[in-house]
């Protein structure tokens, strides 16, 4: 209990301090900060020029005060920020995006559901914190949101093992640990939330033709829909990531032969298939770039390790979405025309 009010008074603090001293926050963070017992609830009336520099900084002053790695601080706000999108919760200004429902920010056996109070809050056990120091405990409030998260990770320690304990514990979900300790070592490896270039995943100076086939019907191992486009090319043809992310599954699948699975901060796995090899000394768990070659087109599949040859060489790519519980495929066809647009135009410069 004593440890709240503290987390309060030193988290609004290191934000008078960047915004006296260093200047480096944006000027609607310095003007809620300005006044001390001003609540920060506010978001910025203009997008910031750069909100993942901002988001950055956010995360890196927490890092200092709470010992969480700052890379996992932006991994499960990104993770929330997908689940947002995933499950269509509303949408929120501010630059967190961490989503706690009203019964768990205020305690299930609250009888007062719009409670703002910290200690009563903390009397029926929710995850609600007043991390501005205004006194409130705002879900709406980015500086609360990220103290009622970072309360929660750190309940038994801030070590690694820990964080992931902790964070099963709030998901009760072993997926949505992955995921988080995914993005993580995505954001640890790049330095930067910036990861949203994209690549064609073939280059666009090789011979190769595609059209939409997804959802076209497929009859080897029994009837099914085809989760994905074919891109037709040569043997041997590079075959490269669509984006930044972490190889999440490389080896042998009896429908798709030799493929490889990368998962991006957006929780989209981009699924690779029929390939001829990988790149060398590609692995699971490797952070991969746009345009980064990860093996060769190829036809390998439709039996057991080894089988090739039974259709013309082809890349079988395909994009699936995930909502913390399952996966899905979409179509990942308008996705592949805009990045070869993309890629054509960089060629040309």
């Amino acid at each position: 209990m004593k440890s709240r009010p503290f987390w309060s008074r030193v988290l609004v603090l290191s934000f008078l301090l960047s915004a006296t001293e260093s200047g480096t926050l944006s000027g609607s963070w310095a003007s809620h900060a300005a006044v001390t017992d001003q609540s920060l609830t506010q978001a910025p009336s203009k997008a910031p020029i750069n909100q993942n520099a901002e988001r950055k900084e956010l995360f890196e002053k927490t890092s200092l005060l709470s010992g969480i790695p700052w890379t996992y601080l932006a991994a499960v706000d990104q993770y929330e920020r997908t689940m947002n999108i995933a499950k269509k919760r509303p949408e929120r200004q501010g630059v967190i995006s961490i989503y706690f429902p009203e019964s768990e920010w205020v305690g299930l056996l609250n009888p007062d559901q719009q409670d703002t109070n910290p200690k009563s809050i903390s009397f029926f056990h929710g995850f609600g914190r007043d991390g501005s120091g205004d006194g409130i405990a705002d879900r709406n409030n980015d500086l609360d949101l990220l103290a009622a998260m970072t309360s929660l990770m750190t309940k038994n320690g801030s070590d690694k093992e820990n964080l992931q304990i902790n964070l099963w514990n709030y998901y009760q979900n072993s997926r949505s640990v992955e995921r988080i300790t995914q993005f993580s070592s995505i954001y640890a490896a790049l330095g930067t939330l910036d990861a949203s270039e994209h690549a064609f995943p073939l280059p666009v100076s090789a011979d190769y033709s595609y059209r939409s086939t997804w959802g076209d019907s497929r009859g080897w191992g029994g009837h099914r829909s085809h989760e994905g486009t074919d891109l037709f090319a040569g043997y041997g043809v590079p075959v490269r990531s669509t984006c930044y992310g972490i190889v999440e599954v490389k080896g042998w699948n009896p429908y798709g032969g030799w493929r490889i699975g990368i998962r991006d901060v957006n929780n989209i796995y981009h699924y690779y298939a029929h390939l001829s090899g990988f790149q060398k000394g590609i692995k699971e768990n490797d952070i991969v770039k746009p345009g980064q070659t990860i093996g060769w087109v190829g036809s390998s599949g439709y039996g057991k390790p080894g089988t090739s040859g039974k259709f013309p060489p082809h890349l079988h790519f395909g994009l699936y979405r995930d909502n913390g519980l399952t996966e899905w495929s979409f179509d990942p066809y308008p996705s592949l025309r805009k990045w070869e647009r993309e890629d054509q135009n960089k060629r040309k410069k």
